[in-house]
């Protein structure tokens, strides 16, 4: 074979190795955009006929996932690549992985679990995996909690899925659990018939669950008195602060000894 014949053959397997692959890149680009496309259109419809977020984003990034696979097939098999083979071939890397990373898959089947289930969706008050907070996001692998002190967190699917699942947002009122310790010289009847007439002043308390004040216990320092009023959750901290508030008010206004310096006064004398 003369030099002429070797520099027409590099030439023209380089010529069509180069287009093959500029078409390659090109197949790349339109197909990402064409997924982003198809998976943004899916969501918006699914928006549109009030579809679950939770469900919205779980269900967009499987079906990225599997076009994004689909694709990689598709440019493989342009090449002259056997996708039938190499389909086995990532079978059994699946297989290998699935063994070293049986936690992530794990959590993957947990949140399909949950998706299915659904004890709780976007923008729900939960505990969940010992985290509390407000779900932001299920993810494929990890739920995204955004905590009352403004901290993002992660907790893994296979955590919350095996853990118990607390949501505060389901009904659609809640019971705020405080508890008023007395000193041992207050009489418990009047401070229930104090703490009601206070309590019954909170605002955004319920107006179909009155609240609940009773003689909860009697202790060495003194009686106590359980204070539950009931609110919506929107407002549960609202009045979880100031059932507080009207405690201590309440104790002030009636001159109530602190029991904490009664019951240290007794053991001193």
């Amino acid at each position: 074979m003369d030099m002429q014949s070797i520099q027409t053959f590099l030439s023209t397997t380089v010529s069509e190795l180069a287009i093959k692959v500029l078409a390659a890149i090109a197949f790349w680009i339109v197909g990402r955009w064409l997924i982003g496309r198809v998976i943004a259109m899916m969501q918006a419809a699914m928006n549109r006929n009030h579809v679950d977020p939770t469900l919205t984003k779980y269900l967009g990034s499987i079906i990225a996932i599997a076009l994004n696979i689909a694709l990689v097939l598709g440019i493989l098999g342009y090449f002259g690549i056997q996708t039938t083979s190499f389909a086995a071939m990532l079978a059994g890397a699946g297989v290998a992985i699935g063994a070293a990373w049986s936690g992530l898959l794990g959590n993957f089947a947990a949140g399909a679990f949950m998706l299915i289930l659904r004890p709780f969706k976007v923008g729900d008050f939960v505990s969940i995996g010992g985290v509390v907070g407000t779900i932001r996001e299920l993810g494929l692998f990890g739920t995204t909690i955004i905590t009352p002190d403004n901290v993002f967190t992660i907790v893994g699917n296979g955590k919350i899925f095996g853990d118990t699942i607390q949501n505060f947002s389901v009904l659609p009122e809640r019971r705020v659990e405080r508890v008023a310790q007395l000193a041992a010289s207050v009489d418990p009847l009047d401070a229930i018939a104090r703490l009601k007439i206070a309590v019954a002043q909170i605002p955004n308390i319920s107006k179909t669950m009155p609240p609940e004040v009773n003689l909860l216990d009697i202790k060495l320092e003194g009686p106590q008195i359980a204070v539950r009023p009931y609110t919506h959750t929107d407002n549960y901290w609202q009045v979880y602060f100031d059932t507080n508030e009207a405690i201590v008010r309440v104790c002030k206004e009636a001159g109530w000894p602190s029991p904490s310096a009664l019951h240290r006064f007794k053991q001193e004398a």
